[in-house]
């Protein structure tokens, strides 16, 4: 059911085939989306509903080849962010932590599907869950960098245009619009802290900006030390807002990826709307420049 939502747009956040509220909130935004009762549970209408794609295999096995284990790699990445200003990206630590992202789950899921014993080197033969995408022809217009980006996070370059982004505070979930009103697609998402609320009403998408730059201000973070520094830190999908940073009209505030997938809808962000590095840049493929974004309690 995770691979099959995740397929068809409504995320259920990190793959790993057990229930709790990302699945419980995706399948919701499912049955949003096909006007049946939002029950949250895949009860017989729902299941009625997904059996046109249930002939997807949850997982498939794979050989893995030199290119998809390919760097650049940084491990430790250290905490202090003047230190991270130093490094030449913010890559991943490893091909496992790669992986785990391309097929959008964890580390952990994956040596669960496999074993601690399998080796991640050309040749070698991996279980991963089932998320490849339909189509790989991304717009050529594109910057290089980022239709790489897109392939190594498995995105289909088939995705519905966004007439309306509405982010949901309670529910924890972004919900794209198309212009009938309809809802085609939905995201978990961490929205802002005590200290730093989602700023509520209504905004829209300045740009994006793919594989950015972060620029730290300790000014605009509540819990920056003392004697932190501005720094410019570099690009990659482990940096502070991940692979994608989406401008919102409100200065300071975007829509963006995130290091830490495990921890979207449960952990706290400085008020901006963070997601799975692989939903940001789906999103991003499904908006534009004025695109109208509300925030809503």
């Amino acid at each position: 059911m995770q691979v099959v939502l995740d397929r068809l747009g409504f995320s259920p956040g990190v793959i790993d085939g057990r229930p709790g509220m990302s699945l419980t909130a995706a399948i919701k935004g499912f049955q949003q989306s096909r006007d049946l009762p939002e029950t949250g549970k895949p009860d017989a209408a729902t299941m009625q509903a997904l059996a046109p794609y249930w002939g997807t295999e949850a997982t498939k096995v794979l050989t893995l080849n030199a290119r998809v284990l390919a760097g650049p790699y940084v491990n430790p990445i250290p905490k202090d962010e003047d230190q991270q200003a130093r490094l030449p990206g913010l890559y991943y630590r490893s091909p496992l932590e790669k992986l785990a992202e391309m097929f959008h789950t964890t580390p952990q899921v994956l040596v669960a599907l496999n074993s601690p014993q399998t080796w991640l080197r050309p040749g070698s033969k991996v279980e991963f869950p089932n998320v490849l995408p339909s189509s790989r022809a991304y717009d050529s217009k594109l910057r290089d960098d980022w239709r790489a980006t897109l392939n190594g996070l498995n995105v289909d370059a088939v995705q519905p245009q966004a007439a309306k982004i509405v982010v949901d505070k309670s529910d924890k979930v972004l919900r794209v619009y198309d212009d009938g009103g309809k809802l085609v697609a939905q995201f978990g998402v961490t929205t802002g802290s005590e200290h730093d609320p989602l700023p509520l009403g209504n905004w829209k998408i300045n740009g994006a900006d793919y594989n950015p730059k972060f620029h730290f201000n300790p000014d605009l973070f509540w819990d920056a030390k003392k004697d932190d520094e501005k720094a410019m830190l570099p690009p990659g999908p482990n940096g502070p807002v991940g692979v994608v940073w989406l401008d919102l009209s409100k200065p300071h505030y975007g829509i963006h990826g995130t290091p830490n997938p495990e921890l979207i809808g449960r952990s706290e962000s400085h008020g901006c709307v963070r997601l799975t590095n692989w939903n940001a840049a789906r999103l991003a493929m499904m908006v534009k420049p004025g695109t109208p974004v509300v925030f809503q309690a």
